[in-house]
């Protein structure tokens, strides 16, 4: 494939004409020597430029569809501004990627008879089986169905407190599903975060994935972030709070601290943010990562590890300019992170098909954890060890 330059202006000169920007079309005719070019322009059909540009844009949401088995996944359509940023490009794929991968995961499990579940281990470089009791089976009558997005869910969080399930989906909202009527016959109540942005002085749907969403610890406020570049807090009956602006493209990641007063968000300009929860503005942007944040977490009230698809992990506190340590042994994207229930362990996962466990206290990881074949999107601490309601069983990690 090959094209010049005398192409590209002849297509653009004739989209001004089309559209009707007589003089423009002029002055750039004029620049760029469209009377010297040899095109022929009654062979070129109208909206040529329009045409070559469409197809370009079904070619990366083509790209982004289609999984390393071939299979083929419904997903948002790109706008073309999305589709010529390579990070938002990759976010997508990488998106789309984890989501199947975990489906194929869970079908997996569940044709799984034989009891391994090989995502489990101690902290220990070897992987301990897990017994499975297959006699407990959960009957569809006792499952309820939650209807109502449009599009792919990415996302769900349970909140601490109350019977309610907050949901984010590719149709640019989030849902709050009410589940304190037991009667699973009957459609649950859901109230409808519509994600909206100003356009013409005039609020319309923003359009764009919502693929983060968390509860502050009391569960009077939910937050979410999402692919239009805004993260938000909503109150339980589904009224928008605030809305906070400061990052430069879509949000990967956000996590109220402990005591509610903070949220933390990251994105794909590269940054991470703690934002004052009362106000709504950016208290410190940390701006250390050289790609996309893509996850975070809190150690502390004040202080944070983030990951990045730059392959590093920094550990930030609030008020400090430079990250107060820095963890580098992957060699792939660190898709996901989190802190043991004491906050001294810190767990990764990668691209790179490993997952490492850091310490404060060393440079390098205390446990580099292999056994998976393919790249590992999610890690969760069991609920256990000290500073739990556990506090006499062992601290296990799953991934």
């Amino acid at each position: 494939m090959s094209f010049s330059s005398d192409e590209v202006n002849f297509l653009v000169y004739r989209y001004l004409q089309e559209s009707g920007f007589t003089h423009s079309a002029y002055t750039f005719g004029i620049e760029s020597h469209i009377s010297q070019s040899n095109i022929n322009g009654a062979l070129v059909p109208p909206a040529a430029l329009l045409n070559i540009i469409q197809k370009g844009l079904q070619y990366t949401e083509a790209e982004i569809s289609l999984s390393e088995d071939g299979s083929e996944h419904p997903i948002e359509p790109l706008s073309l501004i999305d589709a010529v940023i390579p990070d938002v490009v990759a976010a997508r794929q990488k998106q789309y990627a984890k989501a199947h991968a975990e489906k194929t995961a869970a079908a997996a499990s569940s044709n799984n008879t034989n009891g391994d579940d090989s995502g489990i281990c101690k902290l220990s470089n070897h992987v301990d089986a897990m017994d499975v009791d297959e006699s407990i089976e959960i009957p569809s009558s006792r499952a309820r169905v939650l209807r109502g997005h449009e599009s792919e869910v990415f996302i769900c969080a349970w909140n601490p407190t109350k019977d309610l399930l907050a949901s984010g989906s590719g149709d640019s909202t989030a849902r709050i599903w009410n589940l304190c009527d037991n009667n699973s016959t009957n459609s649950p109540n859901q109230l409808v975060l519509q994600h909206c942005i100003q356009r013409g002085g005039t609020e319309v749907p923003s359009n764009k994935d919502v693929t983060s969403l968390d509860w502050n610890c009391d569960g009077t406020y939910l937050a979410t972030g999402s692919y239009d570049g805004f993260a938000r807090i909503w109150t339980t009956d589904g009224r928008l709070f605030s809305t906070l602006g400061q990052h430069k493209g879509p949000i990967f990641a956000l996590k109220w601290n402990k005591e509610g007063n903070y949220i933390l968000s990251a994105g794909v300009d590269k940054t991470t943010i703690i934002w004052d929860a009362s106000s709504g503005k950016c208290t410190q942007q940390f701006a250390f990562h050289n790609a996309p944040a893509l996850d975070v977490d809190w150690q502390s009230n004040d202080s944070f590890a983030s990951c990045s698809t730059d392959e590093r992990i920094h550990v930030c506190k609030l008020g400090v300019d430079k990250p107060i340590k820095t963890f580098q042994g992957h060699t792939n994207e660190v898709n996901a992170i989190k802190w043991d229930p004491q906050g001294e362990l810190l767990a990764s996962c990668s691209d790179d098909m490993t997952l490492k466990i850091w310490s404060m206290k060393h440079d390098t990881c205390v446990h580099d954890l292999q056994a998976h074949q393919k790249e590992i999107y999610t890690i969760k601490w069991s609920p256990t060890g000290q500073g739990t309601n556990n506090p006499n069983m062992n601290l296990v990690l799953a991934r």
